[in-house]
């Protein structure tokens, strides 16, 4: 190799006076080609084509998100993060709001659609700003800072450790109901198997991103299956005429008397199976081609979620009574042990691995949300960090799975569905109005995927009508869920917004990350701005 040029890439953290934290980074930048002569046209063209190898060998060792996630392992992303612990929780609640299984059965399919919808937005945001980080991402880039920060913080603080410990919690109940049929699991045991689950995938996370995707792929192809099972012996219950709850003089016999805001709740408890449809916008960065492969993805994963989360309600009324559901605290569980006779124990195993692909899939996009949070500054810088030779983030995962585990000691936490979905609709709807914004905005902005305008304003019609009677059917819930979010307001002018910081304050943050960048032993990753910075003429003629 021909003698060449380093640089050192002093990664300083910006804010910071004087010498801020750092990681020296020695990088190799091609052969130097000031006063080179060349005595024949063959040995410049083998000059030509070493620089060009140096170049590739220098892009590919760069530290940076690696982009590791074709198309399969994207699908995989999507069903795996939507079918968690959800269509084993969300039956009861949905058919306990909507008063009867017919006005169930529409608010699942209805629930489908809506997502649709909002997957469509978000396609396009997501081929347009192709950045990480989903809903802040976008926000932050259209809105600015506050309003980017505020859907950050109630997420970090509250939204996504809440729906681990749940998906968590529902993970160690089933993986323990056999030992304990007569009972519920202990409250200890629940906690210390879901805490161990927890920390065992965030050690997968940080070893490594492609360990991490193939346990997706395995999982969310065994929780499909799980739910292929229920399915089919549904079906087969159906064939021999048990589907006495299904037929539409039954289906549509109210328990209570129907209202607009428990059927607005019946719609948050089906948002919670279905919440997890945009977590691909998180990763955008590591998808291979993302402005193919995350539209189709969407396209693929989508329909076949709302499919099979409508056929697996049909089979739970072709074998229980509404009375029989509603008494249930493991629907799949009771579905098993009345139609599968000794191999019942098949239900909890599957529901376990539909979970436990669930939390995998939490925590690998929940901890990009952080990284890309720190990367604006938004948070501590050394959540932005990766690590030097795995290229994970390793300081956002240990934050994701340390929250989660703080919630998880807290108590109970299947109360908080209705407040976590309510904060998810509406940090889909203030995305979803970005759109709108950004096309009155830039109408000339290269879109390589635009959507009709019908989409989004029919997506938030339909959003400020379930959060307003959301509101008004559960004031107290839905309105802690708006304090929280606002408390990041304060919290945003002190910690972000405000430069001018006492020394001592810099000092510390400093000394914090250098202690925690030895410890992590990550750095900064070196980005190539091209496939991160929004699309223009120019570009997209190249």
């Amino acid at each position: 190799m021909r003698m060449g040029v380093s640089s050192s890439i002093h990664h300083i953290i910006r804010g910071c006076p004087g010498s801020g934290a750092w990681f020296s980074v020695q990088y190799w930048t091609g052969p130097r080609r000031a006063g080179r002569k060349y005595t024949c046209k063959a040995e410049e063209m083998e000059d030509k084509e070493k620089r060009k190898k140096d170049t590739n060998s220098f892009k590919s060792d760069r530290v940076t998100l690696k982009k590791e996630i074709g198309l399969l392992s994207a699908c995989a992303i999507i069903i795996g993060n939507i079918i968690g612990s959800g269509i084993f929780i969300s039956p009861k609640g949905v058919l306990e709001h909507a008063g009867s299984v017919g006005l169930s059965l529409i608010v699942w399919v209805c629930g489908g659609g809506i997502c649709a919808l909002g997957s469509l937005c978000y396609a396009e945001l997501g081929v347009t700003i192709p950045k990480s980080g989903g809903d802040y991402s976008y926000v932050t880039e259209i809105f600015g800072g506050l309003v980017g920060f505020l859907l950050l913080w109630s997420a970090v603080l509250i939204m996504y450790p809440t729906t681990l410990a749940v998906i968590a919690l529902t993970f160690s109940n089933y993986v323990l109901q056999p030992a304990f049929p007569e009972c519920l699991p202990p409250y200890i045991a629940t906690r210390l198997l879901a805490t161990i689950c927890v920390l065992f995938l965030t050690w997968v996370n940080c070893s490594s991103v492609r360990w991490a995707t193939r346990i997706q792929d395995v999982f969310t192809v065994a929780k499909l299956l799980a739910l292929v099972l229920i399915i089919v012996v549904g079906l087969v219950q159906i064939f021999r005429g048990h589907y006495d709850a299904l037929r539409p003089s039954v289906a549509f016999e109210f328990s209570q008397d129907p209202s607009v805001g428990q059927i607005a709740l019946a719609f948050l408890q089906a948002s919670f199976a279905y919440s997890g449809w945009n977590f691909l916008n998180y990763v955008t960065e590591e998808i291979v081609e993302p402005r193919k492969n995350l539209p189709r993805a969407i396209y693929i994963s989508i329909p076949l979620v709302t499919l099979v989360y409508t056929l697996t309600n049909i089979a739970y009324f072709s074998s229980m009574t509404p009375e029989e559901l509603l008494a249930s605290n493991a629907v799949a569980v009771t579905f098993g042990q009345k139609l599968l006779g000794m191999f019942s124990w098949v239900m909890p195993i599957s529901v376990a691995l539909s979970t436990f692909g669930g939390i995998n899939g939490y925590l690998f996009t929940s901890s990009r949300l952080c990284f890309s949070g720190a990367r604006e500054g938004h948070l501590p810088y050394l959540l932005a960090m990766i690590h030097l030779k795995n290229c994970t983030p390793i300081p956002a995962l240990l934050v994701c799975c340390f929250a989660t585990i703080v919630v998880l000691c807290i108590g109970e936490t299947h109360n908080l569905i209705n407040y976590v979905s309510f904060i998810n609709y509406l940090s889909y709807g203030v995305t979803i109005a970005g759109l709108l914004y950004l096309r009155k905005k830039k109408p000339n902005m290269v879109r390589p995927i635009k959507i009709s305008m019908l989409i989004p304003i029919t997506y938030l019609v339909f959003w400020a009508v379930l959060l307003g009677f959301s509101l008004y059917s559960e004031p107290v819930v839905c309105g802690l869920g708006m304090v929280i979010m606002l408390t990041g307001v304060p919290v945003y002018f002190v910690g972000v917004h405000w430069k001018d910081k006492p020394k001592w304050v810099y000092r510390v943050v400093e000394k914090v990350t250098y202690v925690g960048q030895k410890v992590c032993y990550v750095v900064f990753p070196q980005e190539d701005l091209s496939e991160t910075e929004p699309l223009t003429s120019s570009k997209a003629t190249d």
